[in-house]
């Protein structure tokens, strides 16, 4: 089965990683573009953006670069799912 054509929407797999990864129950539903995520969710420490960046990798097949990862990416939750885009069009 080829996941990216039976996949949800970007933001909807986003919300579901962040769900599995933090435990973030219904507040994942509740994410919006404008949501902040680094120092406004606690679940997000560093150890848990690790495993984040590999939940995407594993779900979207892409790799992800030390250097392609700064506080910015994990700012927003419209920030993340424009990362997750542009990797997608990479």
């Amino acid at each position: 089965m080829n996941s990216m054509t039976a996949s949800p929407s970007t933001p909807d797999a986003l919300r579901s990683i962040l769900d599995q990864t933090l435990s973030l129950g219904p507040r994942a539903a509740q994410l919006t573009p404008a949501s902040k995520l680094l120092g406004s969710i606690p679940e997000l420490d560093s150890m848990a953006v690790i495993n984040v960046l590999t939940a995407l990798e594993d779900r979207f097949g892409f790799t992800v670069d030390d250097d392609e990862i700064d506080a910015q990416t994990f700012a927003t939750f419209g920030s993340l799912v424009a990362f997750v885009e542009s990797k997608l069009q990479a």
